[in-house]
């Protein structure tokens, strides 16, 4: 019977760091060698843990649509960091929105977005090596 209390308390342990061990460092699933940005429309966002993603249908100079997938932080620290954001993201699906980021490896048409600036002009700044943005009241800083 102790044994059996002892084994389930190590795996308990062992659980616990398991999302940690599954996490994926940014280098890893990004090639932050390449910088991008594009134009696009805001079709779609996902407002959940691990990360927030959020999807831009962008259009090239034939007019074909891309649908891109960014990825963001988390959303407790997407809150922490502007307690509206959220609702910048909702407010915004349907308008145009310039993201740049960096793409993901060995995955078409999917990044890490460093820095978002909406229809209205505000901007921000996720992080990932990007520059201070020079307006600081529309600008978020992170990471």
């Amino acid at each position: 019977m102790r044994k059996s209390h002892a084994a389930f308390a190590f795996l308990a342990l062992l659980s616990i760091g398991a999302p940690v061990w599954a996490h994926h460092a940014f280098t890893a699933a990004f090639d932050n060698s390449k910088s991008m940005t594009v134009t696009g429309v805001l079709s779609r966002v996902e407002w959940q843990n691990p990360h927030v993603w959020f999807y831009v249908d962008v259009k090239d100079a034939n007019g074909a649509v891309t649908n891109w997938g960014f990825e963001t932080a988390s959303p407790n620290h997407l809150r922490n960091q502007d307690a509206g954001l959220r609702q910048d993201f909702l407010t915004n699906i349907g308008k145009a929105m310039t993201v740049s980021g960096y793409p993901a490896k060995g995955s078409e048409h999917k990044a890490s977005a460093s820095s978002v600036t909406f229809a209205s002009g505000k901007i921000l700044k996720m992080g990932n090596g990007e520059p201070a943005a020079a307006d600081e009241k529309n600008s978020k800083s992170s990471y």
